[in-house]
């Protein structure tokens, strides 16, 4: 099998990479990504470099340097055709969007009707996953009544969000905009020209070899700054909650698809209600784990900021057996113990 992963250096398509890399040798991995992230995001050092690095290793695995806007970086990484697209590219930060509009734009959806016009174009019947976020459903998630507790918000009358949830009607920032957009472009493809297309509408996902910013990567963010004293921000009062799901029980998820015999599917993703955590929480479970706790203030809000989001994983259990498999203690006891011996990144 021959498979692209665009963004094939970040935390999702890396760990892709390493998995199909190794599933099968014969299989003919191509990696594409520009290695912005730490650009991005105003970082002096290098992070997904190291991905990229940690990929070499693999001799089925074929790195291209190229950006997915660009047709010719695009075709030169598709060459004759491939049987799957894993599409992970994109520019993943709610703040730069809302500085950076027209680059979000650019990335997230023009970037993905690139990849997936190109694609379709090849004679090989080609599988494209998309990684969609829970940010689509923007603030129609808040209208869910809450109970507040001491250290968190808990929904009244659910237990997590369907695929049933609108998308329509709601703020959702130009972040949750530009991956709607290539979310139903990808559906589009699906219906339209009969290609085989997964969109997975992604939780919090973590895990090792996450490169974590203030702006983005929470989790491994939060990780970074407790072992090595940098002050954490939270906006909000801290009692937002999300479900925690490791990248590895992401990546069986595609896989799954890939070998199912599904025409198309459309799925909400995450750690579910067994595996969630508040910011509060999470810091508890921090000093836990490090026997160390961060210097925190607090501030406003982010716009769009959905209180509580909990992954309703029923379609995917039904449909493709799929189950979380990490429980979430041993998930971030895996991503410190990789921040802390890669420290070199981050201090």
């Amino acid at each position: 099998m021959r498979l692209l992963i665009t963004g094939g250096a970040g935390l999702v398509g890396s760990h892709c990479a390493e998995f199909f890399a190794r599933k099968n040798p014969k299989n003919e991995i191509i990696v594409l990504d520009n290695l912005m992230r730490s650009r991005i995001f105003g970082y002096d050092k290098k992070s997904v470099e190291f991905n990229w690095d940690y990929l070499k290793k693999f001799k089925n695995i074929n790195l291209i340097k190229g950006d997915i806007r660009i047709k010719g970086d695009v075709l030169k990484a598709i060459g004759k055709g491939v049987d799957v697209v894993i599409h992970t590219a994109g520019q993943p930060g709610v703040p730069s969007s809302l500085r950076k509009p027209l680059e979000d734009f650019s990335i997230n959806t023009y970037g993905t009707l690139n990849v997936l016009e190109i694609a379709r174009k090849k004679p090989k019947d080609t599988v494209f996953i998309y990684c969609s976020s829970n940010k689509v459903y923007g603030e129609n998630v808040n209208k869910i009544p809450l109970r507040e507790l001491e250290k968190r918000y808990s929904y009244i009358g659910i237990k997590g969000i369907s695929e049933e949830m609108p998308i329509e009607v709601a703020g959702h920032t130009p972040y949750g905009v530009s991956k709607l957009a290539g979310d139903l472009y990808v559906q589009e493809y699906g219906y339209m020209y009969k290609m085989k297309t997964g969109v997975f509408r992604m939780s919090c996902i973590y895990g090792t070899r996450q490169f974590g910013f203030e702006e983005q990567g929470w989790v491994a963010w939060f990780i970074i700054a407790t072992l090595f004293n940098k002050p954490i921000t939270i906006y909000g009062n801290g009692k937002q909650v999300r479900d925690m799901l490791y990248v590895d029980d992401l990546v069986d998820a595609f896989d799954r698809f890939i070998e199912s015999n599904l025409s198309h599917g459309l799925f909400n993703i995450g750690g579910g209600p067994d595996n969630t955590i508040s910011l509060l929480e999470f810091l508890d479970e921090l000093e836990t784990l490090t026997g160390k706790r961060p210097k925190v203030k607090f501030s406003d809000w982010r716009p769009s900021d959905q209180r509580v989001y909990i992954s309703d994983n029923t379609r995917l259990k039904k449909m493709l057996n799929w189950s979380v498999k990490t429980p979430l203690k041993e998930g971030l006891r895996k991503l410190t113990d990789w921040v802390s011996a890669n420290k070199e990144y981050f201090i």
